[in-house]
């Protein structure tokens, strides 16, 4: 599968992706795994696990909870990410499983702690749980995030103020509020994590900001605009934003900034 996405065009890759979300979407919300826990750390609002499961050890993320060496849990299936790089930790994971959290049932005790430390997981949970198009296979080491439009890049864990101005919002913000802002100026600021060059007669920019739920990929926006930042710039970016925008060949944007001016 790695290489069958290294060697794909963006257009032909989004096509792969769309039919992975029709097939398995449904079937992964009811998958869970369970193990021991070998392995764990904090960092930022996650709780870094490394499980030992029947088929091997697998490292898990989770929105902040309560776990122990020793415990045995049982999670939700997610997103996997490949060589994902937590700046936190400053520690690259050849492959992390984001989980939505711990099955309630089957970890009543590790719950119960997570409920009474860290309130702050509640939202995230139910995000995930709302989140219909949230595409996974049964397997998640074949597992491909198709984000809004089959190439979201991956979370990375940034700290960047909100534009200035009447018209500013964070990257969760835009996601959150995309149908009352249609057609609507805004300005956001972020770090640029992806520039994709010259397709269809436009810079497809990805943005982050350190806001916004990797598991429904609310984390990584897309901005469109003749100026072409480096990867890395941190940049401040003015268009219009659409939402539920559909270009076709699998690239739909729940929230997408167009005609943007982009500056540092």
């Amino acid at each position: 599968m790695s290489m069958i996405l290294r060697i794909c065009s963006p257009l032909l890759l989004a096509c792969m992706i769309t039919a992975f979300t029709a097939v398995f979407s449904a079937a992964a919300q009811q998958q869970t795994e369970s193990g021991t826990v070998i392995e764990t750390m904090n960092a930022s609002d996650y709780t870094y696990m490394n499980v030992q499961t029947a088929t091997g050890s697998m490292w898990v993320a989770i929105p902040a909870t309560t776990v122990a060496v020793g415990d045995t849990v049982s999670f939700a299936q997610g997103m996997v990410m490949k060589d994902f790089h937590s700046r936190v930790l400053e520690r690259t994971f050849a492959s992390i499983l984001f989980s939505p959290g711990l099955v309630a049932e089957q970890n009543s005790k590790a719950m119960t702690a997570a409920t009474e430390e860290d309130t702050s997981s509640s939202s995230f949970a139910d995000a995930v749980k709302a989140e219909s198009q949230q595409p996974a296979a049964p397997q998640p080491e074949n597992l491909v995030s198709t984000g809004s439009a089959g190439a979201t890049a991956p979370y990375e864990e940034v700290e960047i103020d909100k534009a200035s101005g009447e018209n500013g919002y964070t990257v969760a913000q835009l996601f959150a509020r995309a149908d009352s802002l249609e057609g609507s100026t805004v300005r956001v600021r972020g770090k640029v994590v992806k520039v994709s060059a010259n397709i269809m007669g436009r810079n497809w920019i990805h943005i982050q900001d350190g806001t916004g739920d990797p598991l429904n990929n609310s984390h990584d926006l897309v901005v469109t605009s003749q100026d072409r930042p480096e990867t890395d710039d941190i940049v401040v970016a003015e268009g219009v934003l659409a939402a539920d925008r559909d270009f076709g060949h699998g690239y739909r944007y729940e929230a997408i900034v167009e005609e943007a001016t982009v500056s540092q």
